[in-house]
């Protein structure tokens, strides 16, 4: 079990079961919705997935049955989730708590932003 938050904390929430899978997205709508190379996201049961502060979400349908869900006052995307579909996709940059670090895979690298690389391992800074 895990628990993350928005940047302001009014939306937070617990994951009450195990993260099994860790995958990193580089579709546009996900570079473009979190200004980054890529999105790290889980996909997570709703009945597994418990939510406090649900007034201060907003969502924006970003492609035609997919609503994204973010904090309507700092903004940060807490997940997305399919029309008829009986899982959310969680954005794990929203976790409070440490995860084993379950990696599976890289999708839509097809879409990856040009200025990142997959294949170049870059130096690691524990700080700025």
């Amino acid at each position: 079990m895990a628990g993350g938050s928005c940047l302001c904390r009014k939306v937070q929430y617990q994951i009450l079961t195990e993260l099994i899978e860790v995958t990193h997205c580089h579709c546009v709508t996900c570079r473009k919705a979190h200004a980054s190379a890529f999105s790290s996201v889980a996909m997570i049961d709703v009945d597994e997935f418990s939510l406090m502060g649900e007034e201060h979400l907003s969502s924006y349908e970003s492609s035609p049955g997919k609503h994204r869900y973010f904090c309507s006052s700092c903004g940060s995307q807490i997940y997305a989730k399919r029309d008829n579909k009986h899982y959310i996709v969680l954005r794990l940059g929203t976790l409070d708590e440490p995860i084993d670090n379950r990696e599976k895979e890289h999708i839509w690298v097809s879409e990856k932003a040009h200025w990142y690389s997959l294949e170049r391992s870059l130096p690691m800074k524990p700080e700025f």
